[in-house]
């Protein structure tokens, strides 16, 4: 293995809380989504142990991914093979989306929103379960009664494409009428207090890094910047600026984020090149 090129001046990793898999899912989402490898466990160990997960944890959380279809092993000789599922696939698809392809809050807003309601038999409490997680990962809030409304028209169907019970919702795409106050309708939807916090809790960790911070490891701090931000991303539906607060932190976040992971990403994708041990993916 050649030596690891020398990092720049880089911010040692915070102290998060970032889980295993959340961690995982971001190494496989920059560094083997779109190229057809499979990449090598003890390699992706490797990598997991520079941002302080240990090796029985990281075989823990890959036996689980597995299990849920996200991962798929194959054995080449003797090394075990990691490879991405279609699953795994779209997961960390979306994740590059809200990462890349969309502003931390919607500047270019035409005023319209979805709205819809469900109604389930009692006994389907796993389907009102999985209708209510794909509502609130599309950004959706529950106003009031069951009516859940988004900002914007969205497709709905694809929400809840794949979802037992999808042909019970019933949306509309509608616009508010001139007696709504639509910061108080925001306000009762959303805990903009949580979000608030979320995006803070990510300036105190990353904020404050800079070109002068602690030498550290660019692979490992990239792997926790990019996971922080994605968690932050995904619990904000993205509500229209100008029913946000004035000094609301989002674009000063998504900024924080952008000049950091473009500050560590050559030294990062050198240090992952040196560290992960690919091999052609066949399927």
């Amino acid at each position: 293995m050649s030596a690891e090129p020398a990092a720049p001046d880089v911010p040692a990793v915070p102290a998060g809380a970032a889980r295993p898999q959340a961690l995982l899912l971001t190494l496989l989402g920059r560094h083997v989504l779109g190229r057809a490898v499979l990449v090598s466990q003890t390699s992706v160990s490797e990598v997991m142990a520079r941002v302080g997960v240990s090796d029985p944890a990281t075989r823990s959380v890959l036996l689980r991914m597995e299990k849920r279809g996200l991962l798929r092993r194959e054995r080449r000789g003797r090394p075990v093979f990691l490879g991405l599922t279609p699953r795994s696939r779209e997961l960390l698809a979306d994740g590059q989306r809200r990462l890349w392809a969309a502003a931390a809050v919607s500047g270019h807003w035409d005023g319209a929103w979805t709205l819809l309601t469900f109604s389930l038999p009692e006994a389907w409490q796993r389907q009102r379960h999985q209708i209510r997680s794909r509502l609130q990962w599309a950004g959706f809030g529950m106003l009031q009664g069951g009516l859940w409304i988004a900002p914007s028209a969205l497709d709905v169907g694809q929400v809840l494409a794949g979802v037992e019970g999808a042909d019970r919702v019933r949306a509309f795409v509608a616009r508010p009428g001139p007696d709504v106050d639509v910061p108080e309708m925001v306000r009762d939807a959303w805990d903009l207090a949580e979000l608030r916090a979320r995006y803070d809790e990510f300036l105190a960790r990353w904020g404050d890094c800079g070109p002068a911070g602690a030498a550290g490891d660019a692979l490992a701090a990239q792997l926790a910047l990019t996971t922080d931000w994605l968690a932050v991303l995904r619990s904000d539906p993205r509500l229209p600026l100008e029913h946000l607060p004035a000094d609301w932190p989002a674009r000063r976040a998504q900024e924080v984020f952008r000049r950091w992971h473009a500050e560590l990403d050559p030294p990062a994708r050198a240090a992952a090149a040196d560290i992960l041990v690919t091999a052609p993916d066949l399927s």
